[in-house]
């Protein structure tokens, strides 16, 4: 009987419903490429041809989504640097926030649940990206509260570019720890950045 419980448990934890996410790279179809660095955050600009698919990396729920590029050079507020962009709740608990994209899939709207490699949107150069070179702002952070709107926790926390690698190389790669750590560092709210 101990031997049967033993069993019954061990097949519990490899289920599917309890097995660990797997990880896409959230560019489909495309070349692309992208550095180890990124300008004042942690993140990665993603470079592919202008309509290039953004899928989700991981299983997940919407979290948010901008279809409107309210960015302007003007004021630059950086509320509104990334354009059109969407963010997904992994079902590991980790934000995947992509942005700078010229258009948003039509079903794709908070709530919604996606599976990795579903499409969320095509690559630009919305917001702030304007006029540059087309790519995918991709950032790894922790959920925050939707009011107030702590765009500078999106945009990214956590360097991706490791898991992309990873991911790249249909590895599964999770970025949960890191986020953990840099969450029990910062905060779920930081402050504002200077810049």
């Amino acid at each position: 009987m101990k031997l049967f419980l033993v069993i019954v448990l061990a097949l519990i934890n490899i289920s599917p419903a309890n097995a660990a996410p797997k990880y896409i790279f959230p560019v489909a179809d495309c070349a692309v490429n992208y550095a180890r660095a990124h300008h004042d955050y942690a993140a990665t600009d993603i470079l592919a041809k202008k309509g290039c698919k953004f899928v989700s990396p991981v299983n997940g729920v919407i979290d948010e989504v901008n279809r409107k590029d309210n960015w302007s050079g003007k004021s630059n507020l950086g509320v509104d640097r990334g354009g059109l962009y969407v963010s997904v709740i992994g079902e590991d608990g980790v934000r995947y926030y992509g942005s700078h994209l010229i258009s948003v899939a039509a079903e794709i709207q908070p709530g919604v649940v996606v599976t990795a490699g579903q499409l969320l949107g095509k690559i630009g150069s919305s917001g702030s990206a304007r006029g540059t070179a087309p790519h995918l702002h991709f950032g790894i952070s922790w959920p925050t509260p939707t009011q107030p709107n702590v765009w500078w926790v999106r945009r990214g926390v956590v360097l991706p570019w490791k898991y992309l690698d990873a991911w790249k190389s249909g590895k599964d790669l999770s970025p949960v720890k890191a986020v953990a750590a840099a969450l029990a560092k910062n905060g779920e709210i930081p402050p504002l950045p200077k810049k």
